[in-house]
């Protein structure tokens, strides 16, 4: 490059006999004293060395020589000055190359190098030539680097050491020599050539911005070292990290050619610095929507807390993490924290606890636990001020004033301090929490979070957890959650795989292995599809835990076509601040078809479908449990539904829309059907037939509804003489209400079809 020719610029002097009006004995700039008619300065028309020079007698301590035209200097541009000199007579002085820096406002730059190297002359008639470089970066061989601010130059030489010598120098020439630093020549632009010092301590902002500007589709380079950047740095071309950058965490690199993990490690030098940088980056504008971790493994020793890591309280815009394993190392980072305060409650505020001590000390998303604390409560906010915190439910049955516990797990993506977050996404991305952290936290807010074919293994308490309503729209796709707690027995279990606040949720094709609970599910709008759950242990006749479980009672929801292993589906209403039913849907609006229902090895009391209401006064309402294969091995169970009575029974007699057909049963003692079609045979002639479906009838229900009464051969009385008459049916009958009387005219005997349900569709 020689901008000289590419773009015309007027580098060089004019020669001493053009006149030394354009020549100072000060600074060069307007208004300092020209040596025209100056006493100590002639011109020599014909040395024999030099031809036209100028003859200088020094008269300072410096004597100063200075061109008054504006030399320019742009970014990226180095100038070679270059004088020949030749001592006369008198005392032998030193002689320098020297400039004066000028800004775009006419004004000095202060703080450069403005001299170059000093050299003695040491005797008369040798002709010596002094040269020095300049340019806006501190490159080896840069005599005088003057960085972004200077726009020009008055360049000329200095005269030093004893007065009173006199001297003849040559035209001095200025030379465009940028092309030695390896710029357009190579197609690589240096940051240091726009002022970039790699000292860790230069600002080089200004110099790495000008270099991309400079750039034009050309690579640029950070040569080794350690370049500091006081702000925002985005770099719209390809960039080579031989050195590193540093910055404050406000400030973001923004690698708009290349944005992908490994641009950013090499960036900062460290693979977490890189990893955080590049997520900061990434929340805002990058022209691209993910960050490809190019198949890295990251040894991560701290959880990435987002909000403080992207500076952001809000994103909602598709963003997506992927391709890359995260690697959790041992550290104190990692520890959980318990804080034990008491609180009040009032159940008409019901997410709220008020007057808790100890409050300063209670980190959003604990976990709460305590006397009438349903499952996956958490903390969703806290006001210090106020002495109380927000929770994502509410508390089913607490005394008025108690002692709870918080614990704050610790995990890999935590984005609780995000106030909202929507349509984020991980995908194939694995982190393995080996037993030290929990895999990811939701923010309180936001929708369409979505892992896909990611996996996240050993968990040390929770795998995804939600602490507001950041779940909205939940997609979890062909991902595998292994837990930590393999060699456990199932009741001892304390994780969860996720767990769901809000409505709409995706769970689809994942695999899930012995987790405590698998997932707990509040909300309704959910789908789960081919997905295997299983939580079995090593130990014969264990019990065991749900694997689902669903907290809102009517859930609106489908559960298909998934192989369900050593856990049961539990429907609950702990999530309620008062569970005993009122004007709301009660426990249904599920839809259960071709699964597949295994367990092995498990007590007889075990069931596959639990109801446990919370509070009194629920009832069935629209459920459907339909051509499904249920399979117990090792050992046989007495049926696969039943009611658990811990805190309230069902009300039978309000049941309705409940479906319980085309399922297979294998090592159950008992079918579940409903409506169920019998056969009945009385053997002695009676006016009353009892005839009992009870143990087909779903949860234990009550005989409500007969469809169909059909006599498969004649009635007879007690000589078999044949009786022509109709009974009369009367259902709930028997002291469960669960059996069918049917009342003749006479004694009759013999076999009856009958179809009974335990429900009534209105």
């Amino acid at each position: 490059m020689n901008k000289a020719i590419t773009e015309g610029l007027a580098l060089m002097p004019p020669a001493f006999v053009s006149g030394l009006d354009l020549w100072s004995s000060e600074d060069g700039t307007p208004g300092s004293a020209p040596y025209d008619g100056a006493a100590n300065a002639a011109l020599v028309t014909a040395d024999a060395d030099f031809g036209g020079c100028l003859e200088l007698v020094k008269t300072e301590t410096v004597t100063k020589l200075r061109y008054m035209g504006e030399t320019p200097l742009q970014p990226g541009m180095y100038l070679r000055i270059k004088a020949r000199i030749k001592a006369v007579s008198g005392n032998l002085p030193s002689v320098r190359i020297a400039g004066w820096a000028g800004d775009g406002a006419l004004s000095h730059v202060s703080g450069v190098t403005e001299t170059g190297s000093e050299v003695a002359l040491t005797q008369y008639g040798e002709v010596v030539e002094v040269s020095a470089i300049v340019g806006s970066g501190a490159r080896s061989g840069v005599d005088m680097p003057w960085g972004l601010d200077a726009v020009y130059g008055h360049f000329g030489l200095d005269l030093t050491g004893a007065n009173g010598g006199t001297v003849r120098i040559d035209d001095i020439e200025i030379e465009d020599v940028s092309a030695w630093f390896l710029s357009d020549s190579s197609g690589v632009i240096d940051v240091r050539d726009y002022g970039a010092v790699g000292d860790g301590a230069t600002d080089c902002q200004a110099a790495f911005n000008a270099a991309n500007a400079a750039a034009a589709g050309r690579k640029i380079l950070v040569p080794e070292g350690e370049y500091y950047l006081s702000g925002t740095v985005s770099f719209t071309e390809e960039v080579v990290f031989d050195g590193t950058v540093l910055m404050p965490q406000e400030a973001r690199l923004v690698l708009r050619h290349d944005f992908h993990l490994n641009a950013y490690i090499d960036a900062f030098g460290d693979e977490v610095e890189g990893f955080k940088r590049a997520i900061q980056a990434m929340f805002y504008y990058t022209d691209h929507d993910s960050l490809d971790m190019r198949g890295r493994r990251i040894e991560l020793y701290a959880p990435l807390d987002i909000a403080e890591i992207s500076g952001a309280d809000t994103l909602e815009v598709r963003r997506v993490i992927r391709n890359g394993q995260i690697n959790v190392q041992s550290s104190t980072d990692w520890d959980t924290e318990e804080v034990i305060s008491q609180a009040s409650y009032n159940a008409a505020n019901p997410r709220t606890l008020t007057n808790v001590s100890n409050i300063a000390n209670i980190k959003v998303g604990s976990l709460v636990t305590g006397t009438g604390v349903g499952r996956e409560v958490y903390v969703e906010s806290v006001n210090v001020g106020n002495q109380s915190l927000t929770l994502n439910h509410p508390l089913y049955g607490p005394n008025a004033t108690q002692s709870y516990t918080f614990t704050r797990f610790k995990y890999v993506f935590d984005f609780s301090g995000l106030s909202k977050l929507s349509q984020f996404q991980l995908f194939d991305v694995e982190l393995l929490c080996n037993g030290r952290a929990s895999g990811v936290m939701l923010a309180p807010g936001g929708n369409n979070f979505h892992l896909r074919d990611c996996h996240i293994k050993s968990p040390l308490n929770r795998g995804v957890t939600s602490i507001g309503g950041g779940c909205q729209d939940l997609h979890i796709d062909r991902c595998a959650f292994v837990s930590n707690e393999q060699s456990l027995r199932a009741e001892e279990r304390q994780s969860v795989a996720f767990n769901v606040n809000a409505n709409d949720a995706k769970i689809r094709d994942n695999r899930f292995q012995r987790f405590g609970h698998t997932g707990v599910v509040y909300g309704n709008g959910h789908m789960f599809v081919g997905n295997h759950w299983f939580q079995g242990d090593d130990f014969p006749d264990s019990p065991r835990k749900a694997g689902l479980v669903f907290t809102y009672p009517n859930v609106k929801s489908a559960i298909t076509g998934n192989y369900i292993d050593n856990s049961f589906i539990e429907m609950t209403n702990e999530h309620d601040a008062t569970p005993d039913f009122a004007a709301e849907y009660s426990f249904g609006g599920l839809t259960i078809t071709g699964n597949i229902f295994t367990v092995n090895d498990s007590a007889s009391a075990f069931s596959w479908i639990v109801i446990k209401p919370y509070g009194s006064g629920h009832f069935l309402q629209g459920l459907a449990v339909q051509n499904n294969t249920f399979k117990s091995l090792n050992g046989f169970i007495e049926r696969v539904e039943r009611v658990d009575t811990t805190f309230a029974d069902l009300e039978y007699n309000s049941s309705r829309n409940v479906t319980f057909e085309g399922n297979s049963f294998n090592g159950v003692s008992q079918n579940t059907i409903n409506p169920v079609s019998l056969e009945f045979t009385q053997n002695t002639a009676s006016t009353s037939w009892v005839l009992d479906p009870s143990g087909y009838l779903p949860f234990g229900g009550w005989a409500r509804v007969v469809e169909s009464v059909v006599f498969r051969n004649a009635l007879t009385d007690a000589s078999d003489n044949a009786v022509f008459t109709t009974p009369y049916a009367t259902v709930n009958y028997g002291a469960g209400s669960n059996q069918i009387l049917l009342s003749f005219e006479e004694a009759v005997k013999g076999t009856v079809n009958l179809v009974t349900r335990m429900d009534r569709p209105i």
